[in-house]
């Protein structure tokens, strides 16, 4: 069948969302626990902080071999072993007694949850072929839009209902039912035991991206790049990248494999991820950081007044999805660049009083811009590419969208530490937090909304980089691929 989406490939598509929804809502639901963690441990911020950078750093590490390992061990192998130490990880958080043990178990909870999204997708995009990619990415897309919407949001609830140590524990049944499906639904590809690992290019590239992503991350939290180890981070990040870079154009088996550029469909599906993630992850930080700093709400009720974009996210995903599969994903991708645009402009005129029906409207507009430009870049990049070609194309896109994202978030963070020490001279983003004299709190928070309003400006020009990478995206249906079963050993 290749038109629409027969029962098996909807079946391994809610195996992969069970352990993507997991792994996607973990990167944002400890956020909102920080706070309580650092009391319960009589820790500094600057300590517990490690529980959400440590997390990250281990996604980091680990991606770069998800292609390799995808080959060598098989796709559903894999994949079950990353949801078992995701869930392991998370239960070893829940029982951790300090600190220290904590920080330790996020390494080992990152890890895991770090390769099971990628192999999640690998295993989708064989199932599905190039003439229903589309599709089937807009399955993996809701739980990666949601989760910035619903972690805090059930973090928030979990930490003031029950304990923080529920944000970890609750992965441990929905890790039983994603490996018991998976187990059931999966089918075992043979393994190719003799692709060896490129050991120069993981000495490479993985401590590069973690040196990356945390200076990247530290850049973001302070609001600068001031600090001598942020820089030095950066740097080392970028050069060691670069080495990886010119090793693998000469080795015959790199780590990743920079010979899928010469493909126009995928190097303009990964440029397009790459520009989007640091476009629309950037601003998820802020539309949320706004509720907070200029209108007092707290994480709970930001994460709720989110809510809208997810609705619009959920609801144009299936849609887009079909376009994509029919029309090819150019014409899609350039739509929805320009629904977020448009959608854009209410927040760079923010003010201390901007209605929220105002902006609960815009951010519906904004997710269906969401829904209609991500996972259809993502699923173009597929579209010229052979089977054997997808686990490290895969591995290439999830490095390209994550260093997006973290490098969107610093950079319009740094951003808005910026304007708000020219409006305010000393000012933080944690200002908010502080209690003002009423005389003084209209005028603070009528600077801090300017603020956040010149912020926007740039995530709007930003956005509109990205269409000149979409410009080069397909725009006519993808070919039909011959029919391809992966080879099928006992499971």
């Amino acid at each position: 069948m290749t038109g629409g989406l027969d029962r098996r490939l909807l079946s391994i598509g809610s195996v992969v969302v069970l352990g993507a929804i997991m792994t996607i809502l973990d990167t944002t639901i400890v956020n909102v626990a920080i706070d309580t963690l650092a009391r319960d441990f009589h820790s500094s911020l600057s300590t517990i902080q490690w529980v959400a950078t440590g997390y990250m750093l281990a996604l980091a590490t680990v991606i770069p071999l998800t292609g390799w390992a995808a080959e060598r061990f098989g796709t559903k192998r894999l994949f079950m072993m990353s949801v078992f130490l995701f869930m392991a990880g998370s239960a070893l958080c829940g029982t951790a007694w300090s600190d220290t043990s904590l920080i330790a178990f996020r390494f080992v909870q990152g890890f895991g949850g770090g390769m099971v999204m990628p192999v999640g997708m690998m295993i989708l995009a064989q199932a599905a072929g190039p003439q229903r990619i589309g599709r089937v990415m807009s399955v993996v897309g809701v739980p990666m839009l949601l989760g910035p919407v619903v972690g805090p949001v059930l973090g928030g609830w979990l930490v003031d209902s029950a304990s923080w140590r529920w944000i970890f524990f609750v992965n441990v049944p929905v890790g039983i039912v994603a490996l018991v499906v998976a187990w059931r639904v999966l089918e075992a590809d043979r393994p190719q035991p003799h692709h060896r690992l490129d050991w120069l290019g993981f000495g490479l590239l993985s401590p590069g991206l973690s040196l990356l992503v945390y200076g990247l991350a530290e850049t973001a939290s302070h609001g600068s790049l001031g600090s001598t180890r942020i820089v030095g981070s950066l740097t080392a990040g970028a050069v060691l990248i670069a080495l990886f870079v010119a090793h693998a154009l000469r080795a015959e088996a790199p780590l990743i494999d920079l010979r899928l550029f010469r493909s126009r469909a995928y190097a303009a599906g990964a440029a397009t991820t790459f520009v989007l993630g640091g476009a629309l992850f950037g601003a998820m930080i802020l539309v949320p950081l706004y509720y907070q700093v200029v209108r007092g709400e707290n994480a709970l009720t930001a994460g709720l007044l989110m809510a809208p974009q997810g609705i619009g996210a959920a609801l144009a995903m299936p849609l887009a999805g079909r376009i994509t599969d029919r029309r090819g994903p150019g014409k899609v991708v350039l739509m929805g660049i320009g629904v977020l645009m448009i959608s854009t402009v209410a927040f760079t005129v923010l003010s201390a009083h901007t209605p929220y029906w105002l902006l609960a409207g815009s951010l519906f507009v904004r997710g269906i811009g969401l829904g209609m430009t991500m996972m259809p870049a993502m699923s173009a990049a597929y579209q010229t590419l052979d089977r054997a070609a997808v686990p490290r194309a895969t591995t290439t896109l999830n490095i390209l969208n994550r260093v997006g994202g973290a490098a969107g978030t610093a950079v319009l963070a740094v951003l808005l530490q910026q304007q708000i020490t020219s409006a305010l001279p000393g000012g933080s983003l944690r200002i908010g937090r502080t209690a003002l004299p009423a005389a003084a709190h209209e005028h603070v928070t009528s600077l801090l909304s300017g603020a956040f309003a010149h912020t926007f400006v740039w995530t709007l020009v930003l956005t509109g980089v990205t269409l000149i990478p979409a410009i080069f995206l397909p725009r006519i249906q993808p070919a039909a691929a011959a029919p391809q079963r992966p080879a099928v050993e006992s499971a």
